[in-house]
């Protein structure tokens, strides 16, 4: 049985043998949060295209500028000026944020060290050549590539498209992933279920997780535990991009999952993982396409869903697969668990100071969505472990929808 990390490993190496040009289409800058670039945008002008000010204050020439001396104000340099003329021998002018430094000027000493009386200002400190000034094209070069192929557009990304000009950006259509579940005992969200019946909850988690992850959702609905209905909602799932699946991959009687999967042809990767809640997490290639049978608990469900389809969505995407987002924390309570499986137990983590510290949530197990709710993270337990004591350093993996 792998380790989550060898089974996350498997994923990405099999699915990215599956990357190639994904089909583009042209989107709105306004619209592109969340996509994978699939062009370059390169730099229309130097930037900045001037010497611009960082700070409130006068522009002047550092080898005037001593303890004490005082120059004549020439004038004021608002963001947005047209500035033609070059700063004269023993004068300044007052500058602002963001305006760009007339020739002659080397550096701008920020407003809090003057004093000005009428047209006269003293300065209470020397200049440096430079300072409060970012030099004309330091930040990027005329013509260069700013943002590449495979990047996935957030918000500073797309500000530097906008930045330069690139209002339409080609982008890779976001992977459509068929989510389906399964079970006698799954009612939809709006039915009012039996007393032994459950809502669909999974297929609505399912559908966020992938969203976020950068895929499009395509909710195949629930397939009964019987192999012509399961068969036939698994045939429907395999003309999307991947298939995940939650439920009916335990090792009970009506657990069909499997046997369908083997049925349609599918190559088996792993069918168990060394974790707790999510153990029995399938992977397989069916038809040339990922499939993903994840346990029908549903935080066995959401776990599975970000140690191993996320990346699979990256890749799909064609950007490289994201590393897992996990970061060390101080454990605020003691903890004491069965060792052999790595626990992602239910968390929260709160920063004193700069100092993280997480502490694992009562829950009843993988069932119990309302603890999950309460948590900003998993506490992830190594299987060597038993116990570990009050401030130790441990791993939290965070959750991508709320820290």
């Amino acid at each position: 049985m792998l380790n989550y990390e060898q089974a996350r490993s498997k994923v990405i190496e099999q699915v990215g043998k599956m990357r190639g040009p994904r089909a583009c289409g042209s989107v709105s800058v306004w619209e592109a949060l969340g996509l994978v670039l699939a062009q370059e945008i390169k730099t229309d002008r130097e930037y900045p295209p001037f010497d611009r000010s960082t700070r409130d204050g006068y522009a002047v020439r550092a080898g005037e500028i001593k303890p004490e001396a005082q120059l004549k104000c020439a004038g004021e340099i608002k963001a947005g000026d047209t500035v033609t003329e070059a700063l004269a021998p023993r004068t300044c002018v007052q500058i602002m944020t963001g305006a760009a430094v007339p020739a002659g000027a080397d550096a701008v000493v920020m407003i809090e060290y003057t004093q000005r009386e009428g047209e006269l200002v003293r300065f209470e400190r020397g200049a440096q050549a430079g300072q409060n000034i970012v030099p004309r094209g330091s930040e990027a070069r005329a013509g260069q590539m700013i943002l590449k192929p495979g990047m996935r557009l957030g918000f500073a990304e797309l500000a530097l498209a906008a930045q330069v000009g690139a209002t339409q950006l080609q982008c890779a259509k976001r992977p459509r992933m068929a989510i389906l579940s399964t079970g006698d005992e799954v009612v939809l969200i709006d039915q009012q279920p039996g007393a032994f019946q459950i809502r669909n909850s999974n297929s609505v988690s399912l559908a966020a997780q992938v969203q976020i992850a950068g895929g499009e959702p395509v909710v195949l609905g629930n397939a009964a535990d019987r192999v012509e209905d399961l068969g036939e909602k698994i045939e429907r799932g395999l003309k999307e991009d991947a298939l995940v699946l939650t439920g009916g991959v335990s090792m009970g009687k009506y657990d069909l999952v499997e046997s369908m999967l083997k049925a349609l042809g599918a190559e088996f990767f792993f069918d168990a993982v060394a974790i707790r809640p999510g153990k029995p997490a399938v992977f397989a290639i069916c038809q040339g396409k990922p499939v993903f049978g994840l346990p029908g608990n549903p935080v066995s469900t959401m776990v599975t869903f970000q140690l191993f389809v996320t990346p699979a969505i990256d890749l799909l995407s064609g950007a490289e697969a994201h590393p897992l987002p996990l970061v060390e924390a101080r454990l605020a309570e003691a903890l004491n668990e069965r060792p052999g499986l790595t626990h992602f137990l239910p968390a929260r983590i709160e920063w004193h100071g700069t100092v993280p510290e997480v502490k694992a949530l009562k829950w009843q197990g993988s069932g119990d969505i309302a603890a999950l709710a309460g948590a900003h993270c998993f506490l992830v337990v190594p299987a060597e472990r038993e116990k570990l004591a009050a401030g130790e350093s441990v791993s939290v993996l965070l959750r991508k929808d709320v820290v």
